[in-house]
């Protein structure tokens, strides 16, 4: 499986001597022309991290060249290569790999503020019973400059987490499939729990960190600060500009969860079957949406199974009307400001 592997030296440097270890895992592909930045801004951390480990995921940039070039710089960098596996299998890789008992993640063309690692440090010192500890970001063009400030903002979410105050959320599985509020790049969490939960599922491409934070959160404390730990870059290959594999992953994360979490979202006053019924729901609107109808009624039908709402109902019901009827029900519908809900 590996073709290529530099590790850092055995030795420990005296500052890293404590309890506390903490390991930046970085999966790339084809990102040469960021993820120098990304490792800098790693080095440069107020709190600093023990080890770098790039998992790079069969690139075929100059990626190792430059790599090579920041070892030169630094003795906390690993780098590894392996055949493209995808994100999940890279992630898994680099904690496979990791000393620390704790971990952070970053990708290779986003970075992270100064202060990321201190604050959640800082945290973890007022709640030592945290496992999981994510927060804000914010959203860049390809230059770096900022587009967003606040992605919780963006989601009106900024406010009940600056209320939170760091503190261990409650019902925490029910607001994470309501709306993940984690970006992984965030995120530091207890090795210890990343292999409890069985590390990222390299079967789902879009939706993995949900299902993978919701497994954690259904078995230990977590968090997201509402302070900025992340500059998250937006370009044309960010993975999840593709709708339609993107909603058909997020019926098997929610399958997922419901299952995994069946308890503990009963307890939290959540249905699981609703939540596959949403996501199916979400998938044959899309099918809708591109006019294929046979498909749309499919998808619909497997919902209503899991959960009768109306908007399935009526959607089902109109996949077997005539084309020219869909088409014109459909114009329609753009002409309104009230479209079907699911009340």
């Amino acid at each position: 499986m590996l073709s290529v592997m530099w590790h850092c030296p055995t030795a420990t440097p005296a500052k890293a001597q404590q309890s506390m270890k903490i390991s930046a895992v970085i999966p790339t592909y084809n990102n040469a022309k960021y993820i120098e930045e990304a490792i800098n801004s790693i080095l440069a951390q107020s709190h600093p991290v023990d080890e770098i480990i790039v998992v790079d995921d069969g690139s075929s940039d100059n990626t190792e060249t430059l790599i090579r070039a920041a070892r030169q710089k630094t003795d906390k960098l690993s780098y590894i290569k392996q055949h493209n596996q995808g994100p999940s299998a890279a992630r898994n890789h680099g904690i496979e790999l990791a000393n620390g008992d704790w971990v952070a993640f970053l990708d290779a063309d986003d970075r992270w503020p100064k202060d990321k690692i201190a604050l959640q440090i800082a945290a973890l010192q007022r709640e030592p019973s945290l496992q999981l500890i994510a927060g804000d970001m914010a959203e860049t063009d390809q230059q770096g400059n900022v587009l967003v400030d606040s992605v919780l903002a963006k989601h009106q979410l900024l406010e009940p987490f600056q209320s939170l105050a760091g503190r261990p959320l409650n019902n925490a599985l029910t607001a994470l499939v309501n709306k993940n509020f984690i970006p992984t790049g965030t995120v530091l969490v207890k090795r210890s729990a990343l292999n409890q939960a069985g590390g990222f599922n390299p079967d789902i491409r879009f939706g993995e960190d949900l299902e993978l934070w919701a497994k954690i959160a259904c078995h230990h404390p977590i968090t997201c600060l509402p302070e900025r730990l992340m500059y998250r870059r937006q370009h044309g290959a960010n993975a999840t500009q593709n709708t339609g594999p993107m909603l058909e992953d997020l019926v098997k994360v929610m399958r997922s969860i419901s299952h995994y979490g069946a308890v503990q979202l009963k307890q939290q006053g959540t249905k699981p079957g609703t939540l596959v019924a949403s996501a199916l729901s979400a998938l044959g609107y899309w099918h809708f949406s591109e006019g294929d109808y046979k498909q749309a009624r499919k998808v619909f039908t497997a919902s209503l199974k899991e959960h009768i709402s109306k908007r399935a109902l009526v959607y089902a019901a109109a996949c077997l009307l005539p084309n020219a009827v869909i088409k014109g029900l459909k114009a329609l519908k753009q002409k309104t400001t009230h479209p079907i809900s699911d009340r």
